[in-house]
Formats: structure tokens, sequence, C-alpha cells
């Protein structure tokens, strides 16, 4: 590897870890999309135990569901894709480098691919453990009894949040993985554009949450939801 490719790689490194916890900074100064969500997901959750009847709150988890359901299964054929290459022997890296990838030599280039895979990989758990969590909250949405207090009202919802809220913040990342997982397939072209392709995934992704137009309206129905 050139001193170009591991300055790209530290930098994908550092994006990659690091934001999430830019997030949580962010969230503190100005409020992200992600952070509202968990007030708007407690106050549904709240909303929640004072209907007799949940089939609207059971049909909307059962869709997100799906949902997760639909991206791990692509995550799944993504992988066994990039695993296939990778893993196929040097035939296989041989006919993969000749359809447009930089000419470099066959371990850097397994390297690379190794990375998407591992981004990849990283997607599929966290959807994996999201859609075991969403299975836990609609769970504890069928088991809900009926109460009589304000007070416990409180209390259950925000048992429910407490779970809901972590199982879509896990959809999240899986999702934030196939953002990655384009940026580490840019190094397939050479350092820069991996160096690209990290600053231009990181800028998209910070800017829905802190200045598209769902983030703001979701900051402006948050002020409204917010006791």
């Amino acid at each position: 590897m050139t001193l170009f490719d591991w300055l790209a790689l530290g930098f994908f490194i550092v994006c990659w870890l690091g934001y999430g916890p830019l997030l949580g900074l962010l969230a503190r100064r100005s409020g992200t999309l992600n952070d509202d969500m968990l007030i708007v997901r407690r106050v549904w959750m709240t909303a929640m135990t004072h209907r007799e009847i949940r089939l609207v709150d059971s049909n909307l988890l059962g869709h997100t569901i799906n949902s997760g359901g639909f991206f791990a299964s692509t995550n799944l054929l993504l992988i066994a894709a990039v695993a296939s290459v990778l893993f196929g022997g040097e035939q296989a890296i041989e006919g993969f480098a000749s359809v447009g990838a930089e000419d470099v030599p066959t371990r850097l280039l397994e390297a690379k691919l190794a990375l998407v895979l591992l981004c990849l990989s990283r997607g599929l758990l966290d959807f994996i453990w999201s859609i075991r969590q969403l299975n836990y909250s609609l769970a504890l949405i069928g088991a809900a009894p009926e109460v009589h207090t304000e007070a416990d009202r409180v209390a259950l919802g925000d048992a429910a949040a407490n779970l809901l809220n972590p199982a879509l913040s896990a959809f999240s990342q899986g999702v934030r993985g196939y953002y990655f997982a384009l940026a580490a397939a840019a190094w397939l072209f050479g350092p820069v554009w991996l160096a690209l392709g990290v600053a231009l995934i990181s800028g998209l992704l910070i800017w829905r949450q802190a200045a598209s137009p769902a983030a703001l309206a979701i900051r402006s129905a948050r002020r409204l939801l917010e006791p």
C-alpha cells in the first residue's frame, strides 16, 4: 500500500467510527434527525398506552420489521456477491480487476474488497439486531395491560420507547453501512476516490441529519410534541 492508500484508509476509519460521536455532538448543539426521533417515538409509545385497540401501532411496527427484513436480505445478497469474488480464487480476482478497478497487486485488491465486505457485514448484523428488538417491541405492545393511572401510562410508554429506540437506531446504523460500503467501493479506483467518497458520504449524512427538509420538519414536530 502506498502512503496515499494509508492516509485515505485512515480518513475512512476516522469518519466511520467517528460519525456516531459527531452526531452526539451535533445533537447537543443544534439537534439531529435521529435525536429528535427519539422524542417522537417516546411520545408515540406513550400515546399507544392510551389506546384500547393498538392495531395501528402493531401495523406500523410490522411494516418496519418488513423493511428491516428487505434491507437485511439485500445486504446478504451483496455480501455473497463480494465474498464470491474475494474468496473465489485468483481467477475471480483477476476477472474482477479487468472490468475497471485500479491496477494494483492482488493482495491490495483483496484488502479493498475486504473493506467493502466488512461494511456490509456490520450493516447486516445491525439489521438482524434491529429486527430482533422490533419483535420484542411488538410483543410488548401486544402484552401491554390496561392501565388506569397517568403515571403508569407514562412508565409503560417509557419502557416501550427504551426498547423501540435502540431497535430503530440499529436500523439506522445498518442503512449507514450501505453508505460507507459505497465509499469503500470507491477505493477500488484509487485512494483519491476513497477519500473523496468518504468526504461526500459523510457530508451527505450530516446534512440529512441536521439540515435536510425532513430533519427540519421533525424538529418542528418535536417542539410541538414535547411536554
